[in-house]
């Protein structure tokens, strides 16, 4: 079966993008096996001066390593994603490379009306950073907006209109993760540039 991980990018101990990731693991039980990874709790990033990474960092890493695809949800705060996702993101680029070439889709919920859109829009850019090189599924974007009413007693979506949408995007996700299971000719050479980038000798 597909395997996932889903990145919860909250620190938020009630959160509609946790509870999205959630209904998703149970919804898709028949279609693949989703993992939710909370970050809330890693260190703030900083340049160990040993390279050591924390052990939580590694066991992630190794995680997203092994699984098929990853799937990350972010709210919005201030236009951008939350500061607990963005650092897990720069562990997960500093001297590992679980991300290269990973595929990924994107969810974000919302209490307003706009489901995350911008923020999804930033880390699109921030993914595609060349220490990350992520490999995003272009036109994916699943925006749960008015959050707080989303869902019923049990966890699950109201909205069949949402439900059927979420379907569909899943579905073209697990199709776009074989496709790119496929496209492999340049891995070796994104890893080398990967591991051979430096921001300080540009």
């Amino acid at each position: 079966m597909t395997t996932f991980i889903a990145l919860v990018g909250t620190n938020s101990k009630r959160s509609t993008n946790r509870q999205l990731l959630q209904y998703m693991q149970k919804h898709f039980v028949d279609k693949a096996d989703i993992e939710l990874i909370e970050i809330k709790d890693l260190p703030v990033f900083n340049k160990p001066a040993d390279k050591q990474l924390p052990l939580e960092v590694i066991e992630i890493s190794e995680k997203i390593d092994a699984a098929d695809g990853v799937i990350i949800g972010t709210p919005e705060y201030d236009h951008s994603i939350p500061a607990v996702l963005m650092n897990a993101l720069a562990w997960l680029s500093y001297g590992i490379y679980p991300m290269l070439n990973k595929p990924v889709m994107i969810t974000g919920a919302s209490y307003g009306t706009l489901g995350s859109s911008r923020a999804q829009l930033q880390l699109r850019q921030i993914l595609d950073a060349p220490e990350l090189k992520a490999n995003v599924m272009p036109g994916s974007e699943f925006l749960l907006s008015h959050s707080l009413q989303a869902f019923d007693k049990n966890g699950d979506l109201i909205d069949l209109d949402t439900i059927k949408k979420l379907d569909a995007l899943f579905d073209d996700f697990r199709l776009f993760v074989k496709i790119t299971q496929k496209l492999k000719s340049a891995h070796a050479l994104l890893h080398k540039e990967a591991e051979d980038f430096d921001w300080e000798n540009l």
